[in-house]
């Protein structure tokens, strides 16, 4: 078995932004607190115990409370619930949409991490508590990004019509999709269970807030994890003077756009509105605009005074939805949060809000890039130390593995670099005769290296094409094995779903993930199940 490990930078499925933060680039430092490390911890676990208002804290407690009533007794999850009325109590939080049956694998990924990370904190820090939250993105209305998920190379997709906040939509028409399911999931002891979990999530719940959260706490409840979903009066009514400052003052805008020019050399993940909040009811979802001294609901007929749109406010709470720029704010105040761990495109945007949190003098979370894993079999394992390939063997570029191999294989020196190398030394020698002579020479002399150059670059392509047809049963097997590891050139888990692997492993696949992910050490897994 390939024992080799790769970092994140050495991967090459990371943005430049991601991979300077993982640096920690100087010029970066101003767009975020503290860079995850157990020493910066006990900073943020100090600030945030005096900027947290512990008044937040029973609310919480009762409105989770509430949420769990109708879901199997977890003692843990229970009392780290209860732990969130101490003021020692912190959380660590990750988000993530209601992706039908969990989505992509590295849903699995990012709350393993949340749990792993609270568990090395209570090592590090034991008379504090640290719990492990999913904040279910209940509000989003993309609900196109959600209504499906893979199993073995099939798309099984939910068919239906969604206007409204996807958490309040009805589960109706979900036993067509497990019939669905069901002819590709053939028989067995964990075929048997994944239908069982799928029915009882999504059959037997109401609403798709209602069926994730069983679903997220039939796989981690015995891990203590907390699901949270905020789409809630009392936890809006805390964030009301946010909203308020939002409608009166659009502070976010001018704030994330002045972060956003520091970010100038990478690709802008998100861009603030004028204002940043939805008008939401159940099947209504829709931006807030302010013309002409009236805020105006996107797409209907519906328009209030600055008066009207406060009273509003003040007595339904509830329908007002921060969008994306003001959600990262909603968590912050609302928990009594130390870290937030996202995905390389999730961590994007919240360096671009760091401002605006200084502005709301909100602490601004710890951010963590999230653990992620390739998963390989046993047989695969083996099939990858018979042609002697190392885990960084097969995160190269297709191409890059093609070229690696003929080279390696082939008998002859196919890497004509120390070629090239002397025919430049030889051009420098005649462009110092050029300048010596008659420099309008030089030119000539440039582009005579430039042909020579390109003349050995076709030459070598040609060799390693001609070789490459000599070794074509190593190299097809090698692309073929990489295929099954990185689908179509991609990352698997951002593809596949978490079922695909419970079939052969069942509870073994979590509890491996539980064992061997350690959050805070921004390296790529490989691991055999």
């Amino acid at each position: 078995m390939p024992t080799d490990c790769i970092s994140y930078q050495e991967s090459g499925y990371f943005t430049p932004l991601m991979n300077d933060y993982l640096d920690q680039k100087t010029h970066l430092q101003s767009l975020y607190n503290r860079f995850p490390s157990n020493e910066n911890f006990a900073k943020q676990i100090a600030e945030k115990q005096v900027n947290y208002n512990d008044s937040y804290r029973k609310i919480l407690v009762d409105v989770l409370q509430k949420q769990y009533e109708k879901l199997s007794k977890s003692e843990l999850v229970l009392a780290n619930i209860e732990a969130l009325k101490e003021v020692n109590t912190f959380t660590i939080t990750t988000g993530h949409q209601l992706n039908l049956f969990t989505g992509p694998l590295y849903f699995l990924y990012k709350i393993v991490s949340t749990i792993n990370l609270a568990k090395e904190l209570k090592a590090k820090y034991p008379d504090k508590n640290f719990v492990p939250v999913y904040w279910m993105a209940t509000e989003d209305h993309d609900f196109e990004e959600i209504n499906y998920f893979n199993f073995k190379g099939k798309k099984i997709r939910w068919n239906k019509k969604s206007t409204g906040p996807v958490g309040r939509l009805s589960t109706d028409g979900l036993d067509n999709v497990l019939k669905q399911f069901e002819k590709d999931l053939g028989i067995g002891k964990n075929a048997a269970e994944l239908k069982q979990l799928f029915e009882s999530a999504y059959l037997k719940h109401s609403n798709l807030a209602q069926a994730t959260r069983f679903l997220a706490h039939s796989l981690f409840a015995q891990y203590g994890l907390v699901i949270i979903d905020a789409d809630q009066k009392e936890l809006k009514n805390i964030f009301a003077p946010y909203i308020k400052q939002e409608l009166l003052t659009q502070n976010s805008v001018q704030k994330v756009e002045e972060t956003s020019t520091l970010l100038a050399n990478y690709k802008i993940q998100v861009h603030p509105r004028e204002i940043n909040l939805f008008y939401i009811e159940n099947n209504l979802r829709e931006r807030i605009i302010k013309e002409n001294n009236l805020y105006k609901i996107n797409n209907t007929e519906l328009s209030f005074t600055t008066e009207e749109m406060i009273e509003l406010l003040e007595q339904s709470p509830e329908k007002f939805s921060p969008n994306v720029i003001m959600r990262p704010l909603y968590q912050e105040v609302i928990l009594p949060n130390l870290c937030y761990i996202g995905g390389g495109g999730e961590l994007a945007y919240w360096l671009q809000l760091k401002s605006y949190f200084d502005d709301c003098n909100i602490t601004f979370p710890v951010l963590l890039l999230r653990n992620s894993v390739v998963l390989a079999s046993k047989k695969q394992s083996e099939k990858a130390d018979r042609l002697q390939l190392s885990w960084n063997d097969l995160f190269k570029k297709t191409n890059d593995l093609k070229n690696w191999i003929v080279k390696k294989e082939s008998p002859l020196n196919l890497d004509f670099s120390e070629q090239k190398k002397f025919l430049k030394q030889q051009f420098d020698v005649l462009r110092t005769i050029a300048t010596q002579t008659d420099p309008s020479f030089i030119g000539a002399v440039n582009a005579q290296e430039a042909k020579q150059i390109k003349g050995l670059n076709n030459l070598e392509k040609r060799l390693i094409q001609a070789e490459k047809k000599q070794h074509a049963d190593v190299l097809n097997r090698i692309l073929a094995l990489q295929n099954e590891l990185f689908p179509n050139g991609g990352l698997q888990e951002r593809t596949a779903n978490f079922s695909e692997f419970y079939l052969e492993s069942g509870n073994l696949l979590i509890e491996k993930l539980v064992a061997v992910l350690a959050p805070l050490e921004n390296r790529f897994e490989i691991i055999v199940v």
